[in-house]
Formats: C-alpha cells, structure tokens, sequence
C-alpha cells in the first residue's frame, strides 16, 4: 500500500517557483541589455539600412556600367581605314577558264570549260565605255575565258587586251558600265624603307575576296632571277618592292597601296621556303606604267629589236670557249651569239654567229641578263648603240640601229 508524503510535494513546489524566477530575471536581464545597447549606440540599428542602401546602389552602379558598355558604338577611322576605302572597290577578282579535253563515253574526245585559276586585278581606267584592268601575266596566262569579279560580287566577261611575260604584267578590258571605282597610281620611286602599306586582294580564291593585310615597305630595288621559258636558265632580273603585308596565292595582280589609298606596286609573288616568312614581292608602280601604256596601244610591249639568239659565255665550257669561241683567256664574260636574223639590226650592222659581245655603249656586258636590261630599259626603237665584240680573239665594234621586231 502506498503513501503521500507532505514533504515531497512541498519540495516540488519550492522547484517550481525557483525555474519560474530564473526566467523572468534572465528575460529582464535580455531587456536591460539590448536598451543598454541601443542607448550606447543610438545608430547601430541605422548602420544594416545604410548596408543595405550601399549594396543596392553598387548592384544599380553595376547594371548601369553592363547598359553602357553594351550600348557603345565606336566609329573608328584612320589612315588605313581611308585608305582601303579609297583603294579597295578597285580591286577586282579575276577568274582564268581553261577548256580541257577528255575522253567521253562514245569513245570521242570531249572538252568542257573550267576554272583553272584565280587571282586579283586593278581598275586603273575608263574610258570609251571600257574598264582597263592590269593584272600579272602568270594570272591570264592560257586562259580561253576570262572572267571578273567586282567588289560587289558582280560578274563580268573580260577581253586580253595583251601581256607582257617579260614584267609578269597584262591588261584585260571590261564593259565600263558597272565600274564605280577607278585606282589612283602613286610613284613608287617616292617610297622609303619602313613606310606602312596595304597588301589588297584574294588570296586563295574569291572566297577570301577583298583582303586586306598591313605591312611596312622592308626593301627597294630588290633584284629577282626570272625563267621565262623554264629552262632552267635566267632570262630577266625583275625588280620589285619587298614587303612583309601577306601576299598569298591569289593576291597575284593586287594592289599594293600606300597611305593616302594611292596604288604604288602590283602584287606579283612572294618567296615560299619553309625558313622564310613574310617576305611579298610587289612590281613598282613606276615600272607597271610604260608597260601597260605599250600594251594598251599595241597590244604587247615594243622594245628596241636586235635579231640575234644569245647564251652567256659563263655556261659554255671551257673548251668551247677556247676552240670555238676562240676567246683570249682573260676573257671569262659575255655574251655569245649562237644564231643571227636575217636582215635583223644585227644583221645589217655585220655581226655574226659565235661572236661575243663584251660591251654596249659605255656599259661592260657580262651576261644575257644585262645585255637585255640594257637594251629593254635604256633604248629605244630608233635609237643607236655601239656594240664592243670579240671575233677570232680579236676586240672589234660596231654600230647598229635598233628596229622593232616586226622589221
């Protein structure tokens, strides 16, 4: 049987009220705190609304600077920005169409037209309806059509007007109509060793068309060995402007442009060798001019006429140049006439097969290079040179009278 006992429950009322006083003294003790601390700083609670003010305004500042940005527009304009804007509607594409024959299905040669290479041009003139456009010769060459490409996208037929393998340069005619945009020519013999030009054209095809790249002039008067017929022999040392603009295939016949938009070298080459990099060749303006006028007029260039066949004395042996050529031994440089026109300048003047020509005029000749550089770039049709040669050991000289090649 069990018992109450009057203690117990006195003890459990003296708990109760004990928890019942540690509450409401650690209450009070919360509220006498948090007054204590607002009366010692009255701004604190201002202090997480002005937190809260400063991150809002850095949030707007920041949306404020994406608007901006994004709503820039800046207009660039510069000397290269003129200058291609000026230059680059003259320059056009120029597609070579080559007919190929094949053996069809009725077991009978076929043939069909189809593009066998691509490179640029320049419009330099207009006039009785028709556009001139000079290009290189390497970009025309073989072509049974001819076909340009504006700016625009426009496509137009195109006619030869005449080439010139020589200076790698030609000149194709267009119907004038369409043409907007005619290229100003500079001097090239004002341009000086790192002055900034522009390299326009389209380089791998039309795809790439209108190009622009940026370069420096790095060299003047650069000499280049030609091969004209692939012989493996030097006919023509081309001289060129050297640039490091990119000039790659199909920039052939472009423009190399100056700052002020003037056209001052027609793009020709460039040196490709895995060691080699950045190194475009350009065919001075200056040079490009009396060869198109020629061609223009004539369709080919006139150039002073001597009527002989010619091999340099250096790549004939020893031997021939003893017993047939019968050089003295201090001779070692010339010219050899292997073979003579009938009725040719040369001809009428008494030169003959197995002479060597050591001179022209005042100039020492050593080879074919310089006896055609001499008589292509410092005579004319018309004019006199007196040749210096050697005939069975013996020094002579003549004179003869340059004609052209059609006397």
């Amino acid at each position: 049987m069990g018992y109450y006992d009057q203690n117990d429950e006195n003890q459990n009322k003296k708990r109760k009220g004990s928890h019942t006083s540690y509450f409401l003294s650690g209450l009070g003790g919360a509220i006498i705190g948090a007054l204590l601390i607002l009366l010692a700083f009255p701004g604190s609670g201002l202090l997480i609304n002005e937190s809260n003010e400063n991150t809002t305004e850095k949030s707007t500042d920041s949306e404020s600077m994406k608007q901006t940005q994004q709503s820039l527009s800046v207009d660039v304009t510069s000397a290269v920005t003129d200058a291609v804007d000026k230059a680059s509607d003259a320059v056009v594409g120029i597609t070579n169409i080559q007919e190929t024959t094949f053996w069809g299905q009725q077991g009978k040669n076929e043939s069909s037209s189809a593009e066998a290479g691509t490179g640029s041009g320049v419009v330099y003139k207009k006039d009785g309806g028709k556009a001139y456009i000079v290009t290189n010769n390497h970009v025309i060459e073989d072509a049974n059509e001819l076909e340009v490409t504006l700016s625009d996208g426009t496509k137009l037929p195109a006619e030869l007007q005449g080439s010139d393998p020589w200076t790698d340069l030609a000149v194709i005619v267009v119907d004038g109509d369409k043409i907007k945009t005619i290229a100003e020519f500079g001097k090239s013999e004002k341009l000086k060793p790192g002055e900034p030009v522009i390299a326009i054209g389209n380089p791998l095809g039309l795809q790439f068309s209108g190009s622009i790249t940026q370069g420096i002039i790095s060299g003047l008067e650069r000499t280049i060995e030609v091969d004209i017929n692939e012989d493996g022999q030097v006919d023509w040392n081309a001289e060129v402007i050297q640039t490091d603009a990119a000039i790659n295939p199909g920039n052939s016949g472009g423009a190399l442009v100056n700052m002020s938009g003037q056209v001052i070298g027609i793009n020709s080459m460039k040196i490709a060798e895995n060691a080699v990099e950045g190194i475009g060749l350009s065919i001075p303006i200056d040079s490009v001019i009396p060869i198109i006028n020629d061609i223009e007029e004539y369709g080919e260039v006139k150039r002073a006429f001597l009527g002989v066949n010619l091999a340099s004395v250096e790549e004939i042996s020893q031997y021939h140049q003893q017993n047939t050529l019968k050089l003295p031994k201090k001779v070692t440089a010339g010219v050899a006439i292997t073979g003579v026109q009938s009725n040719s300048p040369a001809d009428k003047a008494g030169l003959a097969e197995f002479d060597v020509i050591v001179g022209m005029d005042n100039e020492e000749i050593h080879d074919v290079v310089e006896l055609r550089k001499y008589l292509y770039n410092d005579k004319k049709i018309g004019d006199k040179v007196k040749i210096t040669y050697y005939r069975d050991g013996k020094k002579e000289t003549t004179e003869v009278m340059l004609s052209s090649s059609e006397i």
